[in-house]
Parts: C-alpha cells; structure tokens; sequence
C-alpha cells in the first residue's frame, strides 16, 4: 500500500544514535502511514545493521563509498515509494518530534499556493560557539548573494514533493540550497520555527573550513543557475477542423 510520506535520513557512521532516533521518529509519528529509508553513505561501523535489526518500515540503501550528504538524500528520494518527502539528519540534532509540525504546515499551505518546500529553521542551537558564528556568517552571505528568504538553511528537517526535488539540478551540496532552487522553479517555500538538540554521540563530518571552502564555489554555482533561468510558458496549436468534401 503506498505510504503517505517518506522520511529520508542520510547517515555516515551514526551506529551511536541512528538506533534510538528511528525510534524516536515511530513515536512522534504513532498512527501514521510512512516508512523511513537511511542512506547509509559508505559507513565503516554499524549504522546499517542498527536499520536491518528494526520494524520492515525500517529500509537502508548502502553507498560502496561516501558520495556525501546531497547523493545520499538523492539516492533516497530516488528510492522512495511515496509523492511526499521529510528529511532530517541522522546526529539526532534535529528532533524528530519536530516533524508534525512542519507536516502540518504541508498541509495548510498546500492549497493555498505553489507550495514547493517546508523548511525548518533552527532556533535556540546547541552547536559550538564557533559552529554558530560560521553559519550565521555564511547565512548571511548566502542570503544577501541569493534572496532566498531563508534565515537557516543547514537545517536537515525539510518536506518536500519528491517530483520537485527530482526536478531540481542535481549537484554536490545542492542541500544546502534547497530554498534558492525551490524559489528558482517559481514554487514557494514555507519557513518553520524548530527545535535543535546537541549531538548525543558520534562526531561532527566536516569542520568550519572544510564549510566555507566548498560553500564558496556552490554559491557562485548556484548564482549563475538564477541567472542562468530561462521562463517560457507554451501551449499546443490546435489543426482547424477538415472541411467535409461534397460528394455529387
């Protein structure tokens, strides 16, 4: 039976945690029709096993080597069996009780107007002060140079339809853009206030440089393909009706 959303989680070495947060995720969402598919990013420790020992919902696509964080969600997106989307990440910093919250947003809005994304924006964070400054830093920059409207887009809690999201350019790191791409394909995004937890176990994938430097280069990318967009509206020409013949 189809699923009525399906929750992406890409993951990289998360044996410590990735266990507890699916069960937290079955309880937020007690009574709901969805299953879950962690894209297990080339992990050399037990993060797939953890997925394998639970509930049949319960699915992972493993990587043969890290592709990182945006292959992993395109590879789940691919995978899922459902038209809606929810992703979050896998350190279990984005609470997954959060995610009603933003399915309901989904769904008020979804009538309303062009809807192409709900995104979480994280409030109260409990990263290191240095974290914290580099991302508002970037942040800033990435707002200023995009006009994307988004305050946060580091935050993994998002919901999406998975045909937009297949629609999108595809490429490293395009996660960090989702709301620049969304706004680019002439769809809305809707913003919505979530929690934010420190990391339970586990360490942290990249540092503060490792950030700035590739985030560098997608901005430009990213720049270009707004100006780059070409908008055309087109329509079929109908044949005018054959004239009957008289027949003598």
């Amino acid at each position: 039976m189809p699923r009525e959303f399906t929750i992406v989680i890409p993951a990289l070495n998360e044996e410590q945690v990735i266990g507890d947060l699916l069960r937290r995720i079955d309880a937020a969402l007690a009574g709901r029709s969805f299953d879950i598919i962690v894209v297990d990013d080339g992990s050399d420790d037990g993060t797939a096993a953890q997925v394998l020992a639970g509930p049949s919902h319960w699915r992972v696509i493993q990587h043969d080597v890290r592709a990182g964080q945006s292959a992993a969600i395109h590879t789940g997106v691919v995978a899922a069996r459902s038209e809606l989307i929810v992703t979050l990440d896998a350190d279990g910093q984005n609470p997954p009780e959060e995610i009603p919250k933003l399915l309901a947003a989904w769904s008020e809005n979804k009538g309303k107007v062009e809807l192409g994304l709900v995104a979480g924006q994280r409030i109260k964070r409990q990263d290191r002060r240095a974290k914290l400054w580099a991302s508002r830093a970037a942040n800033f920059i990435r707002g200023a140079a995009l006009k994307d409207g988004t305050r946060d887009t580091g935050c993994g809690l998002k919901v999406f339809p998975r045909e937009v999201f297949l629609s999108l350019p595809y490429f490293d790191h395009m996660h960090r853009f989702l709301p620049a791409l969304v706004v680019r394909s002439g769809l809305v995004v809707v913003h919505v206030d979530v929690a934010h937890a420190a990391r339970q176990g586990g360490v942290s994938k990249y540092t503060n440089l490792q950030r700035a430097l590739v985030g560098v280069v997608d901005l430009v990318g990213v720049m270009w393909l707004i100006r780059r967009k070409k908008t055309t509206h087109a329509r079929e020409l109908q044949k005018a009706p054959a004239k009957l013949s008289n027949v003598q």
